[in-house]
């Protein structure tokens, strides 16, 4: 289990994209979440796998921003886009187990040279008719 302090996020409300009538023009209840990956108090494995995802939410300077505006009221876009947090560096926190190779069966390579064979006899009757 990781506890993130409080002071390693920054949490902005900003204005709603998108249609939502009157209220999305007044109201800020989208939320902005910071968090700065390089400088948090993460363990170094978790902030290398968190670098290193192939997301664009993570900017090359190593600073996660999570955009949440999904519901109509601040308390719950806050909520949403915390346990968007949570569940990346939960994810970040498990290793990937390493695969061990093995070698494929007897009967894996019987069945793929007969495959090949049966291949290679139908590609033999395409050629030209000989007559003799």
């Amino acid at each position: 289990m990781i506890n993130i302090p409080k002071e390693e996020i920054e949490i902005r409300a900003v204005r709603s994209q998108g249609a939502g009538g009157q209220n999305v023009n007044k109201v800020s209840t989208a939320i902005h979440l910071r968090f700065d990956i390089t400088a948090s108090s993460l363990p170094k494995s978790v902030k290398r796998r968190l670098l290193n995802m192939k997301d664009s939410r993570v900017s090359s300077d190593g600073v996660l921003v999570i955009k949440a505006q999904n519901h109509r009221t601040r308390e719950r876009n806050r909520q949403e886009a915390m346990d968007r947090l949570a569940e990346l560096i939960r994810k970040a926190s498990q290793r990937t187990r390493k695969r061990i190779q093995t070698r494929p069966g007897k009967a894996a390579k019987r069945k793929r040279l007969e495959a090949k064979k049966k291949r290679g006899d139908l590609k033999k009757l395409r050629g030209p008719v000989r007559q003799g």
